[in-house]
């Protein structure tokens, strides 16, 4: 586990794709439970560790997730990610070009709970959520292109549902299109960076997550 920033209040780690932040249905050993592991050896505390669980990362997906290590920044947390007051930046790669090299995209996405996956409507419909993000080509290899998204919202597989709704799916990412998986069952999808201020010491706190060691995110000549 690679742990980016702590405090007596919050921590920071990368994430690793493949890992489950919250536990599921599968049994696996959820990411939370590593971390309160973490802090009881590190700190040596006795009983059970608090940690709570301020937003979620899916499965294939690496990089930043944020844990809250007391009440008080759990429940601060919990209110600016519902306002919107935490900036995350994801970084995607992608094999087929988007239609603009920068675009705003909105769309109206309705999720099925029993394929587990969002669908992409370009006009709002009955059980639809808005969904919103902005994209912009940062880097190219000599196969693959890199982007740097922003979310407005924050909906169920939203960046992957909406890239491929633009025919531009992720690489790797099967369940929205694209031809082939990752050797090690990732998607080309990675929580970049994250930045609030701090619940409790209202510190502006801003964090990168390294790029994952797959091979083709190193590959990328950056405008």
């Amino acid at each position: 586990m690679e742990v980016l920033y702590e405090d007596n209040h919050i921590i920071i780690v990368n994430k690793r794709a493949g890992e489950i932040v919250q536990g599921d249905k599968t049994g696996d050993v959820p990411l939370v439970e590593t971390v309160k592991e973490y802090i009881k050896e590190r700190y040596a505390k006795p009983g059970a560790v608090f940690l709570g669980v301020t937003h979620r990362v899916d499965r294939p997906v690496s990089g930043v997730v944020v844990f809250a290590r007391t009440s008080k920044a759990l429940a601060r947390l919990n209110d600016m990610f519902r306002t919107q007051q935490v900036q995350k930046t994801y970084w995607a790669v992608v094999r087929e070009l988007p239609p603009q090299p920068e675009a705003t995209l909105t769309h109206w996405l309705v999720r099925n709970e029993r394929m587990n996956k969002s669908f992409a409507y370009d006009t709002e419909r009955s059980g639809a959520k808005r969904a919103s993000l902005t994209y912009r080509v940062i880097g190219k290899s000599e196969r693959y292109h890199l982007l740097e998204v922003h979310l407005h919202t924050g909906r169920h597989h939203q960046i992957r549902c909406q890239l491929a709704h633009i025919g531009s799916p992720i690489v790797g990412d099967l369940k929205y299109g694209a031809p082939r998986s990752n050797p090690d069952g990732s998607i080309c999808l990675h929580a970049r960076t994250i930045e609030f201020e701090h619940p409790v010491s209202h510190i502006q706190i801003r964090v990168e997550a390294p790029l994952p060691d797959l091979p083709l995110w190193h590959k990328f000549v950056l405008f």
